[in-house]
């Protein structure tokens, strides 16, 4: 158990700063020396773990690595960070304009020991050989008699990696009291030992020193003094070891460097949001669970619960049980809703969930996929504080839904994935890195060998301690995912596109993209038997044919075309294999992807149209033939209804758009002469007597749930205004106009308006207050400004999708007519406002202030100053460019 009742201790240092990434407390050597010898004298507080960031450091543990903040967030030590290598120090100096020490272990360890014979303090000595630590004994017996030695332990590379066998040594250490307990295990097994295994050793202080065992046996020569004063130790070592530290320095330490220059700031990293703050309340937090946990119950859709378990089944009659049980038992008082949907051809696997009436089963009426069936359990799942997407053919071990739990309260995850064992007990590597070129070629080439290959050339993560240590990961397969309640609900829907396979690649790409962290947590222990939806090579080619579609949405053309052609040359290479002959017929022949498993049936529920409430949509579309289809198919269900009035208001068309609407069967379809979106709303205000009224972008879909949220919300009152939940899609959009976005995301009040989402609703008194629409460029900011915050509200519903621009030119242009429609309007907010109905827009600079509270670290700095950026330069272009325009202004990338 952690010992949470020892409060953690800040660390006094004169500066600290990030250096790729990393934290690192800058001070002097003897304020190191002290600090660290002072805490292993004091008794009652957290063990102290010590480490030195040089670049091998910034590899493991900085921006990028799979390990980045797991120090961080560290549950029971406190990390003092040093500097140490020359290029930290030279970037330290750059940084604060001050010089600062280079504080390595092998240059600490002398002075602690020292230190610590002169308090009687007691050192234990963890890593090294037995013949190693023979020789530091020789060594201590004449030069440091008086050191009072706790143990010596030289435990092997399995021990070290087992759960159990840690506990047991770090058990055994505690029996010998140690004060301070020096680790040299490497890089990064001993930080990441001593964060989850040093607090129960009962040393008061850790230090991660890596190679200082063989410098204090004598071993290892230390680099000559003039060496060390030019930063070139690292070439020494390199001279007397090179096998073992070849790569670390010539292979791995450029791509560190890189990182030390890309993602330095002098700014101290913030703590982490912790996610009770973005969590809505509900139960108390969870407490350990007797031994045997009686079976719960679960509770239904319609009450809020802590989780909503997501299912979905193809002919899993036999795995029903097993899961459920798994489920009603070891949650620690969670409480859980399950919701399954099912696409099984026939009714066994209905028969079994049958036979837990407590269980929402969903009938997809057909095959909808893996995606597909997410989709429609998630809309029937309603309010939960997290969703938990779970295969049918998992065997969960008790604890493990808690563990995942705490993992995301802990660090305020996005997301979190288990641990997934085989049905022998080996660990299934199932956590992945971002696909890219280099790693598909050496995926291609080298298939599952040679694991310990850079990163860079295997998108499976094969590493060892990365499945017995929580840390940051890109995506894992989608056997179990914990998934925060505002995670999911900006991320939006599954991509139904991909079926099966590579569609939690998608989502975690997008949960990312979104400003949201994906952790991996070890102690969450779930069997998976794999494959318990059939395998076929039919499937096999799909995966495949996946991989580049993945690759068309994400990465662009180009490189699709690229990653296809390694891809088709890894399938050619094992073509005697089963399936991958056909995985390369199906590459080559893209007419072939057709005849690929797809969904059949259809994802979109039938609505109840029986007492849905009345109300009218209107649509204003100028040329809008090439998106308004999308649009109006999500609408389809309700235009057939008498209940809701649809209505599209064409103004000024000069394409299509007329007769794509016409189309649709119930949905009526006006003229406007004028090519003004607000001559467009009043002539669709005029024909109809429906309220609330509901105003939608033409390129903007809008399921029928969100609908009925909306008019009920507004036909109740006592709301005069609402809008459903958005989400910006970056798909396919540069690198800087998504750096925007996220930025745009982080500040609070760009999320709480009417605005910027392509839809709103009014009921007839906050029409009322409206009269009519002005002819003003940005009618949703305007409406908005006619409330005040009691009075309207952005309802938690599945959230529209907003495509953003591609180019940073197209986004330019869309901040022009933005800021445009802001001086329009201020004209307008002077001449009401002593009406009192404008609450008013944000200011320029109470924006750029809620932005600056945004940042908390390198990579959300630069996301703000991107964002900053574009807002200076659209602002500058209306102020200097011409007068306002009322010309129908839009961005054209996204609507491809």
């Amino acid at each position: 158990m952690l010992r949470r009742n020892l409060p953690p201790t800040p660390l006094e240092s004169e500066t600290r700063i990030q250096l790729g990434g990393v934290p690192v407390n800058l001070q002097g050597f003897s304020a190191a020396v002290h600090d660290i010898v002072d805490r292993a004298a004091s008794p009652g507080l957290r063990p102290l773990g010590v480490c030195s960031a040089n670049l091998d450091h910034i590899r493991h543990f900085g921006s990028g690595s799979c390990w980045q903040g797991s120090l961080e967030h560290a549950a029971a030590v406190d990390w003092l960070t040093l500097l140490d290598g020359a290029p930290l120090v030279s970037e330290a100096r750059r940084l604060t304009g001050k010089p600062w020490p280079r504080l390595a272990g092998s240059d600490l360890i002398v002075p602690v020991l020292e230190e610590a014979e002169r308090r009687g303090l007691s050192v234990g000595i963890l890593g090294g050989s037995e013949r190693v630590h023979a020789h530091i004994r020789e060594k201590f017996t004449l030069e440091r008699p008086g050191l009072r030695i706790a143990g010596w332990w030289s435990p092997e590379r399995s021990v070290i990696g087992d759960d159990k066998a840690s506990q047991r040594l770090a058990a055994a250490i505690a029996e010998s009291s140690p004060d301070i307990l020096v680790i040299g295990l490497g890089k990064p097994r001993q930080e990441l030992w001593a964060n989850r295994y040093g607090h129960l050793t009962g040393a008061k202080v850790l230090l991660a020193f890596g190679a200082v065992v063989d410098f204090l046996a004598g071993d290892i020569q230390r680099a000559p003094s003039w060496m060390r004063e030019k930063g070139l130790e690292w070439a020494w070592r390199l001279i007397k070891e090179p096998r073992r530290l070849g790569r670390r320095y010539l292979v791995d330490g450029p791509e560190a460097y890189l990182r030390l220059r890309r993602d330095s700031s002098a700014l101290a990293a913030s703590s982490p949001q912790k996610a009770e703050d973005l969590l809505s309340p509900s139960a108390e937090e969870p407490v350990d669970a007797p031994e045997e946990e009686p079976l719960r119950d679960f509770v239904q859709p319609d009450r809020g619960a802590d989780i909503a378990v997501i299912v979905v089944t193809y002919n899993n009659g036999a795995d029903i049980d097993p899961l459920m049980r798994g489920l009603r038992s070891g949650t620690n008082g969670l409480t859980l809703k399950v919701v399954v949907a099912d696409n099984s051809p026939n009714a066994a696997t209905r028969d079994q969930l049958s036979k837990h009436p407590d269980v929402v089963t969903v009938h997809t009426g057909g095959n909808l996929g893996y995606a597909g069936g997410i989709n429609l359990a998630l809309q029937a799942a309603g309010d939960a504080r997290a969703y938990l997407i779970l295969n049918p053919d998992l065997r969960l071990e008790p604890g493990a839904i808690t563990a995942m739990w705490r993992r995301m309260m802990a660090v305020g995850a996005g997301m979190v994935v288990p641990v997934l064992l085989d049905t022998d007990g080996s660990v299934y590597h199932s956590l992945r890195r971002e696909p890219c070129l280099t790693r598909a070629l050496g995926d291609a080439a080298m298939g599952c060998r040679f694991a310990a290959r850079p990163h860079w050339l295997s998108e499976i993560d094969f590493e060892d301690e990365s499945y017995q240590h929580p840390h940051l990961v890109d995506w894992a397969t989608g056997a179990a995912l914990l998934i925060r309640a505002d995670a999911m609900r900006t991320t939006g829907k599954w991509d139904e596109r991909f079926f099966l396979y590579s569609e939690e690649t998608d989502y975690c790409r997008r949960l990312r993209e979104a400003g949201f962290s994906i952790w991996f947590e070890p102690t969450a222990r779930i069997w998976h038997e794999r494959g318990g939806s059939g395998q076929s090579v039919e499937l096999m080619a799909l995966m495949t044919v996946n991989r580049i579609r993945y690759a068309r949405k994400h990465l662009g053309p180009r490189q699709a075309a690229l990653l296809r052609a390694i891809v088709l040359a890894g399938e050619m290479a094992r073509i005697s294999k089963p399936g991958h002959g056909q995985a390369a017929l199906t590459l080559m022949n893209q007419r072939r992807w057709a005849l690929l498993p797809h969904a059949s049936g259809s994802s979109v529920p039938k609505i109840p149209l029986e007492g849905f409430p009345s109300g009218a949509i209107i649509i204003p579309a100028h040329n809008e033939a090439a998106v308004l289809g999308r649009t109006l198919d999500a609408l389809k269900p309700l235009a057939s209804t008498h209940n809701v009035d649809v209505i599209v208001a064409c103004n000024g068309c000069t394409d299509a758009t007329e007769a794509v609407a016409s189309r649709y069967p119930g949905v009526r379809v006006i003229r406007v002469a004028e090519t003004s979106k607000a001559a467009a709303l009043n002539a669709a205000d005029a024909v109809t007597d429906r309220w609330p009224r509901l105003y939608l972008d033409a390129d903007i879909e809008l399921s029928p749930d969100a609908v009925r949220a909306v008019f009920d919300c507004l036909s109740a009152g006592p709301l005069l205004a609402a809008r459903p939940a958005f989400r910006y899609d970056t798909t396919r959009a540069s690198r800087v106009v998504k750096a925007y976005y996220r930025a745009r995301t982080r500040i609070p009040g760009n999320s709480q308006g009417l605005w910027g989402a392509g839809v709103y609703a009014l009921n007839a008194p906050g029409h009322a207050r409206l009269g009519e629409f002005p002819p003003l460029t940005g009618d949703d900011l305007y409406v908005d400004q006619l409330f005040q915050p009691e009075e309207k509200a952005v309802l938690p519903t599945l959230p529209v999708v907003v495509r953003t621009p591609r180019t940073a030119g197209s986004l330019l242009a869309v901040l022009r007519r933005t800021y445009r429609g802001n001086m329009e309007q201020a004209a307008i907010t002077m001449l009401r406002a002593s009406g009192g109905r404008l609450s008013g827009g944000s200011s320029t600079r109470g924006t750029f202030r809620d932005l600056a509270h945004t940042v908390r670290g390198p990579m959300s700095a630069l996301d703000a100053g991107v964002y900053a950026a574009f807002a200076v330069t659209g602002r500058r272009k209306v102020h200097n460019g011409p007068g306002p325009s009322r010309s129908w202004e839009r961005d054209e990338t996204s609507r491809g």
